[in-house]
Order: C-alpha cells, then structure tokens, then sequence
C-alpha cells in the first residue's frame, strides 16, 4: 500500500546527480601559471624523451625546427600565432606516437641590434667606429642576451612546450664556429666569388640587403623625361633621344641608351610651343610611335604643337651614337664627354615611357647583365655613389649631394641633377609619380641599387664536392627538392618559391657591419678576384679558425694578431689580406639545420626536419636561404615538409600598426582571457589565409570555450559515480552507446589524419560538432536519466564505460589545442604529483566499433527526434507544458523502415517523454511537420498518470509501490 502523498519523501539524494569540483568559470589568467610552474617542475619535455629512450624504435622521432624570431623587443600577435601552431603540430604529433622534438631556437646577429647599441653610443656622446670593435660586439651579444629571456618567459606563457632552458641561439660560441664552417664549404666547393655588381643597398643602414631584408611601399619619386642629343652625321643629327626615368640621380652614371628592336619608332618635331615649355619649334625627337602622344602631353605640348617626320627603323637607330645631356657643360672636366652606347636590348618595352631606356650598369641589374654579357663592364661601371649613399666628392657639379638624408628621407641629390639639366638644356618634361618602390624592413628607408664589390655564393655554378643526387648545381639542387623532396601545406606555397628560386640571381653573402659571424677567408694580395689562387683555400687554416671559434665565438676574427694567428707556419700572413665583411644574417638562419638538427644529440636523427612552419613572407626568408644553404652544403633540402601561415590583421581586415593603434598585444589576450583563449582562436581560424582578431572576436571564441568546458565538466560530474567494475564490452551494449562508440572510431580517424594533414581547423570544428551537438545536445540529454535514476542496470554501466572512453580520447584529442584546460581536467580525475595529461598518447579506438549500418539507422531516429522535440517546443512556449516529460505525443511515421527503425528502440526516452505513440497511420490536417523532414509528423497529448517524485516521468504506476510517490524503476533503484 502506497504512503499519502503529503508524506512522499524528498529523493534528491538518491539521485546519482553530477559531482564534481571542476568549476564553471576558468580563471584561466590566474590558474594557467600554476600549470606551467608544475610543468616545469616536474619537467615534461624531458619526461617524454625519457619515454622514447625506454622504448628504443617505438616512436618515430619527428622534428619541428624552429625558425628563429629575432632577439629584439617584446613579442607580437603574430609570433604567438607562430609558437602556437608549432605547438599544436608537437604536441599533436606526439600523442600520436612520434618522438615529438621541438628545440627553440633565436636570431642574435645583425643590424637591428647594432643599431641600438649605436643609439645607446650616440646619447652617450660617444661615436661606435671610435669602440673597439670586440667590446663594441660584447654589446651587442649582452643586449640580444637580454631580450632572449624576455621572449622565452612570453613565449612559455602562451602553454608552448620544448627544451627552453637549453634553446638555440645563433650567437652561441659553438653555433658561430659551425655557421663559419658552413661558409667555408662555400669557399672549398668553388661556388663563392667577389664580384661586383649592383646589389640592393641601404644608404641609410650602410650595407647590402638581401632580397628578405626588403619590402615594398609606395613612394613619390621624381620622374623626368630626358633629351639625349644625337651625335652621329646624317638626317639625324641633332636630334635627341628621350628617355625616361624615376631615379634623375643615375643620369650622371649614364653609360648607355638601348631600344627595342621590334618596335615602330619615328622622328617628331616640334611646330609650336607655350612659354613654359622647354622644347623649342624646330626641336626634333625619336621616340616609339605608341608612346609619343604621351610625352609630348607631358611636355605641355598640346595636340597641333607636334608632327611625325616619318618613321625610323631599327638598322637606323643602330647606326646612331649619343652624347650624354651634360657633354661639354662647363665645369663638367671631360666628365661626360664621351659618346653614349647605343643599341637594342630585350628589356625595353613600349608599355610605358619613351621607347628608350637609360642605362646606368652601376645602378640596375638588367642593365648590368647586358653589359657583362657583352664583356664591356669596364667601360660602363662607375662609382659614383658611395655607402653613404652620396655623390662622390670630385665628381662635378654634384660631389657630396647625397641621395637620401640618414633619417631615410629625400636627399638633394636628384633636385640637384634635375636643376643642372633643365640649366644645360637636357630636360624636356618633369614630374612626380607615387608607385611601389622597395625599403629596407629594418629602416623603413628607401634603397637603391649600387654596384659594390660583394661576395656572392654562385648558384649556377657546378658545386665541386660531388653530391649530385639531386643536381650539379644549387639551383639545380633547390628546384629538384621543391618538387620531389617536400610535402607543402598549402600546396601554394611550393609555385612560390619555385619560381623565386628559378628566377633568383647568385646570392650576396656579405654585409657591411660589425655584429655577425665574419666571411672567414683571405684573399691573395694584389690579386685580381678573377685569378685562380685570389682565394686562400687551405683546410688547415680552416681548422685553425674553427678551433677559435669554438673556444672564444667568431669575436676572435677581429682580435689584434687574429692574421698572423690564423696563418703563421701555414702561409705566409705578408701575401694575405683578412676579409672583414660579415655574413648575411639570412645565412646565419639558413645553417641553424647545421647546428641544431644536425650536431645536437637531441636534433634529428638524419640531419633533416619533418616541417619548418612559418608565415607566408619565409618563402623569400627563412625557407629560401635554409633551402640555398643546404644546397650549397648538402645536396638537399634541409627539410622534408613546409608549412606557411598568413598574418595577423585587426578585426576590420587591417594591417595592425603601433601608430593606428589596432594591435592586439599576445600579453593582454593572456591577461584578460587565459592563453587557451588565444590558443583557441589559433585552432579555429583558417591559418593558410591572413588571420583577423579584436575583442569581438575573442568574445566568440570565448564562447565557444565555455560550450567545450561545460561538456567537460558534466562528464567529470558523471564519471564521480564510474567503477572499473563497471566496465562493460561493446557487444554488451545498447545501440545509443554503440552508436558513440561508433561516432568515437570515425572521429579518432578524423582526429589523426587531421592532425597529420596540419588542418587543425578541421580537427577542432569535427571534435566542437560532436560534444556541443553529439553529445550535450543529445546522448547527455538522453542518457541523464539513466545516469541519475537507475539502479545498477546494465544501461546505466554502459553509459558509464562509454563516459569513460569518452573522457580519454576527448582530454587527448583537445590536448594539443586547449593545454591548460584539458590539464586541468585530467587532474581533476587523476590526482597525482606527477600526473599530466601530457604524458600521455591518444588512445587506440578498435575500429571495430565502426558500425556504418548503425550509424545510418540513427541518422533516420534522430531526424524523426527533431520532429517530435520541436513540436514539444511550441507546447513549452504555449505554456501548455512545463517539461517535455508531461508529454505523450504520437508520431506519424510515412515510411515502414524509419517505422520499424523507432519501434526497435526505447523512443520515449530518446525524445525525453513519459510516453510516445509509434503509427503507421495517415496523420491528421493539423499535426505539426518539419518542412525538411518529409514523411514525419506529430500530434501532442498529455501523458498519463502521476509524476514520478524521483525521475520525475509521468506514469500510470505511480503511487503503486513501496517507496510513495514512484515508479517501479525508481522503487526498485531505491529497494
């Protein structure tokens, strides 16, 4: 007999309800350092190689080189959007098996460092070529010194995990001995040279730049349309031929004018002319027939102020010679007097300017390699310009005019040359354009191209130390690894640099500066850099230089008696001179595969990495030098895999930028929200594009992590009530959880090849997808009343186990992604002073679970549940019904398979009713329907009987048993 109602005790605490201390709200700022601190001390990076050593041949090493930021001010968004992916891919690739390594490693030589210690000089009163050059590099390495262990501090705070207390660093004395030792192969196998050619040169900073040290900007430039006079007898005489240019101070380093052999060319005179015009009637030009309208215009001639003479071919204009506009200007001491060279050249187009192109081989590439080509660079190149980028000081008219002011801004140089041309009658028209125009990165300054004795590394030329494998050359090397040795993500990324490399000229080695690793070789003494022995190449010698280095870095090259030292008892020291020129910095970078995945015992096991991951601006940095000295030096690629990343834009799409003030500084983001946040956003962006973010952004991915950690939480609260003895095999269990296991065999599948394929993107959306809509918003919503209600049932075992597994491939699956978050959930269940989930691999999941029959079956059961619960929904919002347990509706089921399908299960409990009617019958006019779910409809009614005072169902049965106010499952859970 059933106790009154009055006297229904409160069941609350029989429930197996959630329990658990994991909070709601994260505090990830305040908690993540305490998870870093205990990973520090008990020392995880190490722990894992220990794991491999127990296991020699277990786990296939795979190496992430690090590509080395620069030791110099406090990090950006975009280097956290950098160590978090190279994160990502460690720690991914290690739960799944590999020997994941990961060496940090810093840039430490070059330019933006000397130039600090110069501004630091400079306040001092003090002038740095006055600094002995050894305590001026001290500096220099102290400075760099102090600005690794800030980076390394901001760079652990965002969860990145590697062998940070012994990083690599390019100014280590052992690493400056292996980068001289890299160049000395260059010097042995025949492919380094000193040549002078125009190279990109930095007025401002004094030196050469490579083609990654320079980025592009728009610039006003002054452009002028210039008469060079013809000085051949004939019809043609006196007639001058226009060139245009952008850069007026060249003209005075003018050799030559060339043409194009293939274009309509014609005489034009002038019949008429305004005042402020500086051509004259009778004036008479050559100039491509396409583009004479166009000049003229610029000239202020209008249309009836000019005529066409006739045509002029291309045998004409070869036989013509030309005087340079300033021949016999007084003062000009024999300067310019000398005919100009003229003939056709491919380079000329007749897309814009004259038709005729000024050649100054001093100042242009295309122009020298026409020169040289032809074997007449001794009479085309000057000197000019000095490294200051000024005039120099006997040349007439403009000696000491420089063409840029040290702030980089415009100089006098070309106003000068512009005013003396207009004074000798040489300019025919003048103006401004604002293009794109090439700066150095570092300064910001504008560059120019200069001829400057340089070194180079010949790419072109056979290597001579017999690895032809892949190529007798480096290009031929280079070109062969992009596209039979390299695994690209994106694949784009490999057309880039494929082309960079097949276009690229031989590479400058050398750099003007103090502070890197020197070329450390001799040159013979009144040699000609032509002659065979120019080059001291002497292994001994070498030797003696990398013993040095080895034991007192590369600042021993610049220490008195460094000469002698070096060649005494070999050569005679008398016959040599030293080289003081230091490498490229790229060069530096380029050989960290020599010193760091080559010569560590914790580097790679074959000298090559599986992946070197940088931004999109690597393919002419990092990966091009990396790629040209390995080339250079061993045959190959350094690297087996590319991956390339965009930049960081501001949430509108722009470019971040100090003086907008639209930067997101990484410090602020971890401050605010946590570094799982950023490291969050990582994972759901789509790296291959430029990333966008600001505080709406984050704000939804803050979002989206509450929604993981609330799925997170509620299977700790779940898991309170598990018992290994509760364990049950797959056969043993109901559909819905074979169902997730099934779902848990595809996702790991999923998981894995995503993890392997780098797209952590679609890692995280498949694994958000599954616990927000798989799990919260179904097989939870389910199963809860099991897990709370019943007693020990094998449905509720079940669930148990497969909360289980759950829990150990989602901590695992997440972990490379969310580090802290998925730490703090591992402990919450597996305490311990050395536990960490970090320690951990992912899982095995038997694809035996793979069950595609299932899985189809509850595609159809979960469609028919979306009908039902959706017109639950309009009843709940009606106020007719307060939970969806007061319901009984029956559904209309069209189709005899998805019919056979919900009566084969307990669909009552998947839509979280008391009841539920299964029919084959037509459905009434008014029964609610989705419009794209065809074939299912549903009529609401109340369930009937009495609510459960325990589960809380409505049933016939209660009130009829033991306990008051239950139902039989409730009593007999509670008996």
């Amino acid at each position: 007999m059933c106790a009154d109602a009055t006297a229904t005790p409160d069941y609350k605490s029989t429930l197996n309800l959630p329990r658990t201390d994991f909070p709601m709200r994260a505090g990830l700022p305040k908690r993540e350092p305490e998870w870093l601190a205990r990973w520090e001390e008990i020392g995880i990076y190490d722990r894992l190689r220990e794991k491999a050593a127990e296991a020699p041949g277990t786990r296939v090493p795979f190496t992430l080189h690090d590509g080395p930021p620069y030791a110099n001010g406090h990090l950006h968004i975009g280097h956290a959007l950098n160590k978090i992916l190279k994160d990502m891919v460690v720690r991914s690739q290690q739960m799944m098996g590999r020997d994941a390594r990961y060496i940090p490693g810093w840039d430490c030589h070059g330019l933006p460092i000397e130039w600090k210690i110069e501004e630091q000089y400079r306040s001092k009163g003090k002038n740095k070529d006055e600094v002995d050059i050894v305590a001026f590099r001290q500096e220099c390495r102290k400075f760099a010194d102090s600005w690794i262990d800030v980076q390394r501090s901001e760079f652990k705070r965002l969860g990145v995990t590697g062998k940070w207390e012994k990083p690599y660093l390019t100014m280590d004395f052992r690493a400056e001995r292996i980068i001289a030792e890299e160049f000395q192969k260059f010097l042995m196998n025949g492919t380094l040279y000193q040549g002078s050619k125009p190279v990109m040169w930095s007025p401002v900073e004094q030196t050469a730049l490579a083609e990654a040290e320079v980025e592009y900007h728009d610039k006003e430039s002054f452009t002028v349309w210039v008469k060079f006079p013809v000085a051949t007898t004939g019809d043609l005489q006196g007639a001058n031929v226009v060139i245009w240019t952008t850069t007026p101070w060249t003209i005075p380093s003018n050799k030559a004018v060339v043409y194009g052999a293939g274009y309509d060319y014609g005489l034009y005179e002038v019949t008429d002319a305004p005042e402020e015009c500086w051509a004259a009637p009778g004036e008479r030009f050559l100039l491509a027939d396409k583009l004479a309208g166009d000049v003229f215009s610029r000239a202020r001639l209008e249309d009836g102020m000019w005529k066409r003479v006739r045509g002029v071919s291309a045998d004409e204009l070869a036989g013509l010679s030309l005087n340079h506009p300033l021949a016999g200007a007084e003062g000009s001491n024999d300067e310019w007097d000398t005919p100009r060279d003229f003939r056709a050249a491919d380079f000329v187009t007749d897309e814009e300017g004259t038709g005729f192109v000024h050649c100054a081989p001093s100042h242009g590439m295309e122009e020298y390699e026409l020169y040289r080509d032809l074997g007449m660079l001794e009479q085309v190149i000057t000197y000019n310009v000095m490294d200051d980028g000024s005039f120099r000081a006997d040349l007439p008219f403009f000696g000491g005019k420089t063409i840029l002011k040290p702030n980089g801004k415009e100089g006098d140089a070309n106003k000068a040359v512009i005013d003396k041309l207009v004074e000798v009658g040489g300019l025919l028209a003048r103006g401004k354009i604002k293009h794109s125009y090439p700066h150095s990165w570092r300064s910001k300054a504008p560059i120019i191209y200069r001829n400057t004795p340089q070194w180079f590394a010949a790419i072109d030329r056979p290597v001579g130390d017999g690895q032809d494998t892949y190529g007798k050359t480096i290009r031929e090397r280079a070109l062969t690894s992009i596209d039979e040795l390299v695994t690209w993500t994106p694949q784009k990324g490999r057309n880039r640099l494929y082309s960079m490399i097949e276009a690229r000229p031989d590479w400058v080695l050398s750099r003007q500066r103090a502070w890197g690793v020197p070329l450390t070789c001799f040159t013979k003494r009144g040699a000609l850099p032509t002659d065979e022995d120019f080059l001291l190449r002497n292994e001994e010698v070498n030797a003696r230089i990398l013993a040095a280095f080895e034991a007192e870095g590369a600042d021993a090259w610049y220490k008195d008696g460094a000469k002698a030292r070096f060649l005494e008892g070999i050569v005679n020291p008398d016959d040599w001179d030293q080289v003081t020129d230091i490498l490229d910095v790229w060069f530096d970078s380029g050989s960290t595969h020599a010193f760091v995945l080559r010569d560590r015992e914790d580097g790679s096991d074959d000298g090559l990495a599986d992946l070197y991951l940088e931004g999109t601006d690597q393919h002419r940095g990092w990966f091009h030098s990396s790629m040209l000295q390995a080339c250079g030096t061993m045959g190959r690629a350094p690297y087996r895999g590319v991956l390339t990343h965009g930049f960081t834009l501001d949430a509108k799409g722009n470019k971040m930028s100090k003086s907008v003030g639209n930067t997101v500084a990484p410090e602020d983001v971890t401050k605010q929200y946590g570094a799982d946040i950023l490291r969050l956003w990582v994972a759901q962006s789509d790296y291959t594009a430029d990333l966008r973010i600001g505080p709406e952004i984050l704000k939804g991915v803050s979002d989206s992590y509450r929604r993981l950690r609330n799925t997170m939480r509620y299977l700790l609260g779940a898991l309170a009530h598990f018992e290994e003895s509760d364990r049950v095999d797959a056969s043993e269990m109901p559909e819905l959880e074979r169902w997730v296991l099934h779902r848990m065999a595809e996702l790991d599948t999923r998981v894995r090849e995503g993890y392997a394929a780098y797209d952590f993107q679609g890692v995280f959306q498949a694994l958000f997808n599954f616990c927000t809509l798989d799990l919260s918003a179904f097989y939870f919503d389910i199963r809860k009343d099991v897990l709370y209600c019943d007693g020990d049932s094998a449905e509720r075992r079940a669930a148990h186990t497969v909360l289980d597994l759950l829990f150990h491939r989602l901590t695992t699956w997440l972990a490379p992604v969310l580090v802290f978050t998925m730490e703090e959930v591992w402990l919450e269940r597996f305490p311990g002073a050395g536990s960490s989930l970090h320690l951990q691999d992912i899982p095995d999941t038997p694809q035996a679970w793979r069950d595609d029959a299932l899985a189809t079956k509850w595609a159809e059961v979960r469609k028919a549940r979306r009908v039902v619960t959706a017109a639950l929904e309009i009843q709940r919002t009606d106020k007719v019904i307060g939970s969806s347990l007061e319901a009984a509706p029956t559904v209309y089921i069209a189709e005899p398979d998805t019919l056979a399908a919900l009566q084969s299960v307990p669909f009552e409990d998947i839509c979280i009713t008391s009841q539920i009617t299964l029919t084959d019958a037509d459905a009434p006019a008014d029964a609610f329907t989705l419009p794209e779910i065809g074939g299912i409809a549903v009529t609401f009614a109340k369930a009937d009987g009495d609510k459960c005072q325990r589960c809380w169902k409505f049933l016939p049965d209660v009130g009829t048993h033991q306990h008051p106010g239950t139902c039989a499952r409730c009593d007999a859970a509670l008996s």
